[in-house]
């Protein structure tokens, strides 16, 4: 296997989780600004819902030469604006003194072995008063073959999280978990199916009525329990 290729194969089926991906974008979209770095923008699902007219500039950095392949076809064709940059590789491809408003994490930190020395390199390029946004898989118990077969090194729990991110010279704005309703759903599949991919269908299924769901149960659970992470750190 080439050296940066993703060894997932569930960027295409999520691509239906459009209720998600809106729900999440709404928490994160006001901390964005006009300058943006993506790391790991896979084919750009998630930059077609987090793009709105307040960029100026959506650096989208793929280490996989096939997926940000497919991102230059998408500008090509008009499905993503020119304003949005595909470079292949990490955050050490970046340019000694380059900063941006934010750097997003959209389920990407849970693939990098060593996610400590990645924030502390990512910390660098935030200009004052940028954000660091962090969304991945919430909870160890909730490992699965999924999780191993997508190549996930763990799951994230608000505290670990934060530990991962302390010494970076960011301040903790806000932690909240995403998804109270698909907790249970994970959780079944953990103790009674055991799948090691979900189908399409079952990803419509939760999107289309557990993730709404979710977005009520979240806020009367005072965001304390779910599937998903969601971090926030600022740059002083």
């Amino acid at each position: 296997m080439p050296e940066g290729a993703y060894i997932g194969s569930e960027l295409e089926i999520f691509q239906h989780a459009v209720n998600w991906k809106k729900y999440y974008g709404r928490l994160i979209r006001p901390f964005l600004g006009a300058e943006v770095l993506e790391v790991g923008a896979g084919i750009g699902a998630t930059t077609e819902v987090l793009l709105s007219a307040e960029q100026t500039r959506w650096v989208c950095l793929e280490p996989d030469s096939s997926l940000a392949d497919e991102l230059v076809k998408k500008i090509g064709d008009g499905r993503l604006p020119p304003i949005c940059e595909p470079r292949v590789g990490d955050v050490s491809r970046l340019g000694e003194k380059e900063t941006f408003d934010s750097i997003i994490y959209i389920d990407v930190l849970e693939h990098i072995e060593n996610d400590r020395e990645e924030i502390n390199a990512a910390a660098a390029h935030i200009g004052p008063g940028g954000h660091l946004i962090v969304l991945s898989p919430a909870h160890q118990f909730l490992f699965t073959p999924f999780d191993e077969a997508i190549g996930h090194f763990r799951r994230y729990s608000r505290e670990s999280l934060n530990e991962v991110v302390s010494g970076s010279g960011l301040s903790h704005v806000r932690s909240l978990y995403l998804d109270s309703v698909g907790t249970l759903a994970s959780l079944a599949n953990k103790m009674l199916l055991r799948s090691s991919s979900p189908s399409k269908d079952q990803i419509v299924f939760w999107d289309r009525f557990l993730v709404r769901a979710s977005r009520f149960s979240d806020k009367a659970l005072f965001h304390k329990f779910g599937k998903s992470i969601l971090g926030i750190w600022r740059k002083s």
